[in-house]
């Protein structure tokens, strides 16, 4: 029976703990307190919560046969390699040892990240009071990475209110989105922090919209004047074409009359000369 239960047992059914907490833990990153929620969110779900986190004195279980040590044993080394799995090779180097227990590797990382908490709170109060919007390509990235840093400022013990993160975050917009930010800032009480995000983001598709019509419309004025220069070079090709037209006409009928002048005159010098040779060859003189 107790076989039965530990194979059935929620923590064993896991395939693959990167579905279920997809951040990869990095020192340089400082996203320990996202990390920890989602870890936490991830092992009581599937009742390994006390395996990280030391229960009550009253609600210990503390195992007791051995097959209760052994379900126990496989169930940590389960939590322990969802730890190993879900932080940097760097990380794992600096935390294991062998034999240890999950809570033991969790304790090390806690420390490892609460070290120097005064040094990491000024690193990341800096990051967070110069953000701005347009080192992001859209609105989503501009607020996620701001509320990563609001995340991250209250795992060190220095936690942003809902009234700062709002107007840090009205504070980095760009010029474009002058108008939806001042109705955000006079808005008594501020809104939270997903609504003004909310705000943004139909701003954006606004904006995004208007700019696709803009670009269209610019297109169909730039037709219709291709189309226009189009007719008028056609136009002044066909007026020079009719006036080069007339004028080889208007030439080729003066040297045609020129021809049949000389024509005419010839034939009527040859008329005349053959008269006279027969008014002399009629009339020959008298003796």
């Amino acid at each position: 029976m107790g076989e039965s239960k530990s194979s059935f047992h929620p923590a064993l059914t896991v395939n693959n703990i990167k579905h279920n907490i997809p951040v990869v833990l990095e020192l340089k990153d400082a996203q320990y307190s996202t990390w920890a929620e989602l870890f936490e969110i991830h092992a009581r779900s599937h009742k390994v919560l006390d395996h990280i986190i030391p229960p009550p004195k009253e609600k210990a279980k503390v195992p007791v046969t051995d097959e209760e040590k052994e379900t126990w044993s496989v169930l940590d080394a389960a939590v322990l390699s969802w730890i190993y799995s879900t932080i940097s090779n760097d990380l794992l180097l600096t935390i294991m040892e062998p034999d240890a227990t999950a809570m033991e590797a969790w304790d090390r990382l806690r420390d490892l990240f609460q070290d120097n908490q005064n040094s990491r709170a000024l690193t990341l109060e800096q990051e967070f009071s110069t953000t701005k919007m347009e080192d992001f390509p859209n609105v989503s990235a501009y607020c996620q990475h701001l509320k990563s840093l609001s995340d991250q400022l209250r795992g060190v013990a220095a936690p942003v209110d809902n009234n700062r993160l709002v107007l840090q975050l009205v504070s980095g917009l760009t010029e474009a989105y002058k108008g939806v930010a001042t109705l955000i800032r006079q808005s008594n009480p501020l809104p939270l922090f997903s609504q003004a995000r909310s705000m943004l983001t139909l701003e954006e598709v606004g904006l995004a919209k208007q700019a696709a019509t803009g670009a269209a419309s610019a297109m169909v004025v730039q037709s219709r004047d291709n189309s226009d220069d189009g007719h008028d070079n056609a136009g002044g090709s066909r007026g020079r074409n009719k006036q080069k037209n007339t004028g080889n006409r208007k030439h080729s009928g003066g040297k045609g009359g020129g021809g049949k002048g000389g024509n005419s005159g010839g034939k009527g010098g040859g008329r005349g000369n053959s008269g006279q040779q027969q008014q002399q060859w009629q009339a020959p003189p008298a003796p």
